[in-house]
């Protein structure tokens, strides 16, 4: 499998789920660069000794510096359902994001309208009667706050791209690493957000599932103080 390591989270006739590591496409396009997709229908094919091309549904994605729980469909009928759940904001989503600066609210919520600028491939806060404005909420918990870091637990309303960089980097929080939005800090390939945990309900049986995805390895390291206060 051409590079690119993952876990196996969840798996059935019906999905899979793996956990993304920082730094990989979650699917790919027209280029040529390994994307997580693609190592996950070569998984599937030689598992299963499958002939020809393997179905994969996309339901949902990670930015690439993202890492965490990341749902697939393997067929197109759970493909459909499971993307009506996404757009219907039917799925439960948890992140754990590492943000820079010391969040003084124990709790809150954000409230925004974003614009995309797909010239600059960047999100823009704008005012809600713009041209293209979408509106962005999301829920945080502050766990843990140490050496100018807070590690915050967010849970977004709605799904739009960026959306957790843009609105928290835009409150004056930007995400550790993220160089796109504002932050002072690098981190490799990543960024200090992790999808940490995908509530959605199975597309054939319609049982509810919740899959969790353990923090990347970097984490440990790099934040390990901040973590330890949140007692992780």
């Amino acid at each position: 499998m051409a590079g690119i390591t993952f876990e196996i989270l969840y798996e059935d006739n019906h999905c899979l789920a793996v956990s993304k590591p920082s730094g990989v496409l979650s699917t790919h396009y027209q280029g040529r660069e390994e994307t997580l997709d693609r190592a996950v229908k070569t998984y599937l094919k030689e598992k299963y000794h499958k002939p020809g091309n393997v179905f994969l549904g996309i339901v949902h994605r990670l930015d690439r510096p993202v890492s965490g729980v990341l749902l697939f469909a393997r067929t197109s009928k759970a493909a459909a359902r499971l993307a009506q759940q996404f757009r219907a904001g039917m799925v439960e989503k948890i992140y754990w994001a590492i943000v820079e600066g010391e969040v003084r609210q124990t709790a809150g919520t954000l409230e925004d309208w974003l614009c995309k600028d797909k010239d600059r491939g960047r999100v823009a806060i704008v005012e809600p009667s713009d041209k293209g404005a979408r509106q962005a909420l999301l829920h945080y918990h502050r766990r843990a706050v140490h050496g100018g870091l807070s590690w915050l637990e967010v849970r977004p309303q709605t799904g739009r791209t960026h959306q957790l960089r843009v609105q928290l980097a835009h409150h004056g929080h930007p995400i550790y690493g993220d160089a796109k939005y504002g932050a002072i800090h690098t981190f490799g390939r990543g960024i200090g957000l992790h999808a940490r945990a995908l509530t959605f309900l199975h597309p054939i049986r319609y049982e509810p599932i919740t899959l969790t995805a353990e923090v990347p390895r970097s984490w440990r390291g790099r934040f390990a103080c901040l973590l330890q206060e949140g007692r992780l």
